[in-house]
């Protein structure tokens, strides 16, 4: 009963996933954004991270860019690329907040892209940068409560051209928790795939103000 159970578990959409398979081996990007207030609250905060110290004012980071399959996603992939450099790790710390999270995000992600650490840092950040981030959850001026389908209309209006299928918004624990956009392998926004695709639908999710 108990293998049945897990193989019944590795087979629903959304669990399906590799590790270690061979570098580049992927169909799309998953932009994740992160917002910081939420993953201070619930996280951060009891690891004492810098992210989260007063006055940083971080608000969306950058989580990761993730190399996806249609179903299913790769991780710690074989490559043959140089790890980053501590220089390389700390460069990102002004959009992902810690050099920490550079450093696991290529571990983990990074390495499944094909590319060098450097390269795929420097493609993580011009994906970051493309997007839009909507000014107005900078100015949030206390915990709000809001229908999580408003930070997914803040983000389709705030870019032009990006569709509703292209972005999904999840929550943690009754809190907004992340941004997920869908990029072809050349950054350009594209359909998400059925397993990335999770809408938040909570009416009440709380959103924190920047610290």
């Amino acid at each position: 009963m108990r293998l049945m159970l897990c193989l019944v578990l590795l087979l629903l959409p959304g669990l399906a996933r590799a590790e270690g398979e061979q570098a580049g081996d992927f169909d799309y990007y998953v932009l994740s954004l992160s917002w910081s207030p939420t993953w201070c609250a619930q996280e951060g905060d009891a690891r004492n991270s810098p992210q989260c110290d007063a006055g940083r004012g971080f608000g969306w980071v950058l989580h990761g860019l993730w190399p996806q399959n249609e179903r299913g996603w790769p991780s710690w992939c074989r490559t043959t690329e140089r790890d980053p450099s501590r220089a390389d790790t700390a460069a990102m710390e002004d959009i992902m907040g810690t050099s920490g999270l550079a450093w696991y995000q290529w571990q983990k992600h990074g390495r499944c892209s094909g590319l060098s650490a450097r390269a795929y840092f420097e493609t993580a950040r011009a994906a970051y940068e493309a997007v839009v981030r909507p000014p107005v959850f900078r100015r949030l001026p206390r915990v709000m409560e809001l229908p999580a389908r408003v930070v997914e209309e803040a983000f389709l209006d705030a870019n032009p051209g990006l569709r509703g299928d292209q972005i999904t918004v999840t929550c943690r624990a009754g809190a907004i928790q992340e941004v997920r956009l869908c990029l072809t392998r050349d950054l350009t926004p594209r359909r998400c795939g059925d397993d990335v695709i999770r809408d938040c639908t909570l009416s009440d999710a709380e959103m924190a103000p920047i610290r």
